[in-house]
């Protein structure tokens, strides 16, 4: 049975996953600059492998975070079903879980698009 506080829970995993996301994201923004940087410098070969290996784990990171992230999201809304469907339907938790819901929504239709 869904409680406020399991809802609070899987609210506060989203915002999370979102925040880890974002980061790798720019995680790899820098990576690949630096990529970008060490080629136009011609840096030896060994090093500019090496970094090449370090933006490819990082761009590795993105699919999984967003599996996760859908997996959460998924989690969250089965929750706050539940708990409307037992006449909780109002309370600070629950605007925050449907906020939380409509940004998540919104990030994927932003990359997706």
């Amino acid at each position: 049975m869904a409680t406020i506080r399991n809802l609070k829970i899987k609210t506060g995993t989203c915002k999370r996953v979102v925040k880890e996301l974002h980061s790798y994201e720019k995680e790899v923004e820098r990576e690949a600059a630096k990529t970008a940087e060490m080629k136009e410098k011609g840096a030896d070969p060994y090093d500019l492998k090496q970094q090449e290996n370090v933006l490819g784990e990082s761009r590795m990171m993105i699919p999984d975070c967003r599996k996760r992230l859908e997996a959460s999201l998924a989690d969250l809304k089965a929750t706050l079903a539940e708990l409307e469907e037992s006449n909780q339907k109002e309370g600070v938790e629950i605007e925050e879980a449907r906020s939380t819901i409509a940004d998540v929504e919104r990030l994927f239709q932003s990359t997706e698009a």
